[in-house]
């Protein structure tokens, strides 16, 4: 089957927080508008008119004008988004990690819905879904050409009502079966830490919301508790999609010394000119008190001279890649794994009404060196295979330079995807299919945080200073991130 790999984007059934996002909040639309285009706007509004009084259907105003709106946006780039009523408020909640849905994440296969993952604990999870499982109908309604956010509004609802689902299974010689799953509210939990080893823990970070500062500094102050003699952290942001600028740069002040730089923006609104610090007035604008202060005091200042180790991949995006690169760029920390994401660009989210917003891209950030990481991500110091075996299926993962209408750098040296990486992705794909329905396990990589997690067990290593098991696919990796014949814009 002939394959496509652009990821149109990264979807919590439920929450439609965006996927790939480092977003902030502004109180208000702005009122200092550019004059308008007297003939394009007579232009539209007699498009609209033929459209109300010649299309087969009567179409109502509301209609029109979202769809209108909704395509000026999305045409910008591949994060811009109109959000009518229901999308605000499901976009709100997403944010605050909690929402209504049965509980995956989700992708897209040439039109056809794929789980990602379901969220553990979720009723998806307790159904029996399944990572790279297809959902090909939702209540009998096909889902072959449906948008994502269209699936995901099939698949919301209210509390305790129930919705059906029908699955394909390629992993199981292409089993289809139904499943009925009851709805529930979800809180998903974006922290997650353990002690590996004595002396040694892990803290991953599946996505920056409201309560991630928070719930990380709680953990990190257990984890001193339960072992004083703590000597090494590895921070794991593979397949972080990103979230909240706020958390990313309170999450980066845990570890910097006091107000220097985390990340800089520059757009073309002035206040999109800015620079973000490790200070407690460029992260925690809420009511209490500041808890990464309030972790210093706890751990004795442990967590600011501890050595770090942190764990990025070609899932780590946008809000991952300004604490990677923050650290990074600082010496704070020895980033291992694969090239980030590199979506370097900052949305903003201005309300149009109490209801109706538009999030829109307002600026690129930089790392304190001043490295644009849009379209180039992070790349680790210290490359590593996803296994003991190496990563042969890294080139078909998909990355800011292969989405539709991307944003340039801003620095130059931009590109997409060559056709001859495209024919390679094609030929990786049936190999991974092919061996899929051989032996299904094969191609599923271990939990993260797990014993048999390869890459946690060398971040640990690098900690220990033990020798490293570094990559030896080091240039197929490369291959998913060179182009010779397309430029991006």
């Amino acid at each position: 089957m002939k394959s496509t790999f652009k990821i149109i984007s990264w979807v919590t059934l439920g929450a439609l927080a965006g996927s790939l996002t480092t977003i902030s909040f502004q109180s208000g639309a702005r009122s200092n508008f550019s004059p308008l285009p007297l003939e394009s706007l007579q232009q539209f509004a007699t498009v609209y008119s033929l459209i109300k009084s010649d299309y087969v259907e009567a179409t109502d105003d509301e209609t029109l004008m979202n769809n209108a709106i909704s395509g000026m946006v999305s045409n910008l780039d591949p994060h811009s988004q109109y959000f009518d009523k229901k999308s605000f408020k499901e976009f709100r909640e997403g944010t605050t990690g909690r929402f209504v849905g049965v509980g995956i994440e989700i992708t897209s296969d040439e039109g056809v819905v794929k789980i990602v993952t379901p969220i553990e604990g979720s009723p998806a999870d307790r159904a029996g879904l399944k990572a790279q499982d297809l959902i090909t109908q939702v209540d009998g309604k096909p889902l072959k050409g449906v948008s994502l956010n269209d699936a995901v509004k099939l698949m919301r609802g209210l509390p305790d009502t129930k919705v059906e689902l029908t699955v394909l299974r390629r992993a199981e010689n292409n089993r289809v079966f139904r499943v009925t799953i009851v709805r529930e509210v979800i809180k998903t939990v974006s922290v997650r830490a353990k002690v590996m080893e004595p002396g040694y823990a892990w803290v991953r970070l599946s996505q920056f919301q409201e309560q991630t500062l928070k719930d990380l500094t709680t953990k990190l102050t257990q984890i001193a508790k339960d072992d004083p003699n703590l000597k090494g952290l590895v921070l794991d942001l593979r397949n972080d999609p990103g979230g909240l600028l706020d958390a990313a740069v309170g999450v980066s002040a845990i570890f910097l010394p006091a107000d220097v730089v985390v990340v800089s923006t520059n757009g073309q609104l002035d206040e999109s000119k800015f620079t973000f610090k490790a200070d407690a007035p460029f992260y925690w604008r809420r009511p209490g008190s500041d808890p990464v202060a309030a972790l210093e005091r706890d751990t004795n200042g442990l967590y600011k001279k501890l050595p770090l180790v942190v764990l990025v991949n070609e899932g780590s995006a946008s809000a991952s890649e300004i604490v990677a690169g923050a650290l990074q760029d600082h010496k704070r920390a020895t980033v291992m794994g694969a090239r980030t994401f590199g979506k370097g660009s900052v949305q903003t989210v201005r309300p149009l009404s109490p209801e109706t917003a538009v999030k829109i891209t307002t600026s690129r950030y930089y790392t304190p060196s001043g490295k644009s990481i849009q379209t180039k991500g992070v790349e680790p110091d210290v490359w590593l295979d996803d296994t003991a075996e190496g990563s042969p299926f890294a080139i078909l993962r998909t990355r800011e330079a292969d989405l539709d209408k991307h944003l340039s750098s801003g620095q130059g040296g931009d590109t997409g995807p060559s056709e001859a990486l495209r024919k390679e992705r094609e030929e990786a794909m049936k190999k991974l299919e092919e061996q899929s329905r051989k032996s299904p396990e094969s191609v599923r990589l271990p939990e993260f945080g797990s014993d048999k997690d390869f890459q946690l067990q060398q971040a640990i290593k690098q900690l220990k200073g033990l020798p490293v098991k570094a990559s030896k696919d080091r240039e197929l990796q490369a291959k998913n991130e060179r182009a010779t014949n397309t430029t991006g814009r």
